[in-house]
């Protein structure tokens, strides 16, 4: 969940490179570097929820929760698909249109800080119930991802982690043993798979979302545990090459074939109305595994550990609420983020999403030792036993190099049409002229 000190010096100096995106974006027209006022505080503000759908339903009941509490505010909510919400944001940056409060994660933070689209929250937070009651951890990352030093551009609502499903009927079933090390994830792999009977071992992400899975593999694999090696990253490693063809192998020989082209939303689906023995997915997804299959017939543990005993995993994106600048209303709208962020709400929010709070009061609420797979995430994270690759979301390109832009290729992949180190040289690549460009800034 944190990036170090030294990727922070990195991004701290990007105010150059925002003041020239501004300047561009404001000759455009109306745009999100407007400065907005503070409005009288009632009336309605527009949300925006960056993963529409399956969170529909528990910001209603929040949302519900916050207009009893605070009559005289309405809050109109828009619901964008999470493959969606970088682009929405973006054209709405250029083009006019932003909401007041949007959901904004940390893989796409610096970009719109950048555009100058966002509040700083700091001293609104200081001055606020939610002084000392968010996780640490998450508030250096939303520092880190935002890339202006100590300054904050959303408040951190929750965190995930990746989490590796697993049907412990159909193991029990089959005499295997819990795939906790990467040898007992290929084995059952291998197992479990029956093509004739529509039967496989594992679901592969090939569709929107694909490339940190296949990060998470390759670094889970190889056991590097640093994205940078000086002024250039680790990925196309030949490790990270080795460990990547043995995982992509597994298509259609251990997954079903459709996974080329299967966001999570699918693959989830998939994996829970079906005999599939593994799925890779966050935390997030628990709630929809419990209804589909019951507590006895699946568990969640974190990623595999390697030969050594060591688990290694990528980092994940903090969540969070940001106040745009161009609201005509932030007092109300910051009520909203403030009520949002409090101990109830952030509690409910989390034990719907299977995720962690950000709240330090809603990590302390029982339902998280309830929840065994987000009580297991947890522990993984702050009890030594894994080593997390620090992924550089402080990169404006981050969030277009790890998805959009080369989604197409890891089809590509899957399909046998390119090599694995091809495909991670195209990514490094991309990576270290970013890095460079972004040191050229002054930043690092």
């Amino acid at each position: 969940m944190r990036i170090s000190k030294t990727q922070r010096g990195r991004a701290a100096a990007a105010v150059s490179i925002a003041a020239v995106l501004a300047l561009t974006a404001t000759a455009c027209g109306d745009d999100g570097s407007e400065s907005g006022t503070e409005g009288s505080g009632k009336g309605e503000i527009t949300f925006w929820d960056n993963n529409g759908g399956p969170r529909t339903a528990i910001w209603t009941e929040i949302i519900k929760d916050f207009e009893k509490k605070n009559p005289d505010v309405k809050v109109k909510y828009v619901p964008i698909p999470i493959a969606d919400v970088q682009s929405k944001y973006d054209t709405a940056i250029a083009g006019g249109g932003l909401p007041d409060v949007g959901g904004v994660g940390t893989a796409y933070l610096a970009n719109m800080v950048s555009q100058e689209a966002l509040d700083p929250l700091t001293d609104r937070i200081q001055g606020s119930s939610l002084k000392g009651k968010l996780v640490e951890g998450m508030v250096e990352s939303v520092k880190d991802a935002g890339g202006r030093g100590d300054d904050m551009y959303t408040v951190p609502t929750s965190a995930n982690n990746g989490a590796l499903w697993y049907r412990t009927d159909l193991f029990k079933s089959a005499g295997l043993e819990a795939p906790t090390t990467w040898a007992n994830f290929y084995k059952a792999a291998d197992k479990l798979t029956d093509g004739k009977n529509n039967k496989f071992g594992y679901t592969i992400r090939g569709g929107a979302g694909s490339i940190a899975q296949a990060m998470d593999a390759a670094y889970g694999q190889s056991g590097i545990t640093e994205f940078w090696n000086g002024d250039k990253t680790t990925l196309n490693d030949p490790k990270n090459v080795a460990a990547l063809q043995k995982y992509v192998a597994l298509y259609k020989k251990a997954t079903p074939a459709a996974d080329v082209n299967n966001d999570f939303t699918k693959m989830v689906a998939q994996w829970d109305t079906g005999t599939i023995g593994m799925l890779s997915h966050n935390l997030g997804s628990y709630q929809d595994h419990l209804k589909a299959l019951g507590k006895e017939k699946f568990a969640g543990i974190p990623n595999p550990t390697g030969d050594n005993g060591t688990r290694v995993q990528v980092s994940n994106p903090v969540d969070g609420l940001g106040l745009f600048r161009s609201s005509k209303n932030k007092t109300a709208a910051w009520k909203f983020i403030e009520f949002a962020a409090s101990h109830e709400a952030n509690s409910k929010w989390n034990e719907s999403a299977g995720a962690i709070p950000a709240n330090t009061e809603a990590a302390k609420d029982p339902w998280i030792s309830a929840a065994a797979p987000t009580e297991l995430a947890a522990k993984a994270l702050t009890d030594g036993s894994t080593k997390i690759v620090q992924l550089p979301y402080y990169l404006p390109d981050w969030n277009n190099i790890s998805k959009a832009d080369n989604e197409p290729e890891f089809q590509k992949l899957l399909l046998g049409k390119v090599t694995a180190k091809a495909f991670l040289d195209k990514i490094a690549e991309e990576l270290n002229k970013a890095q460079a460009e972004w040191k050229e800034l002054g930043n690092g």
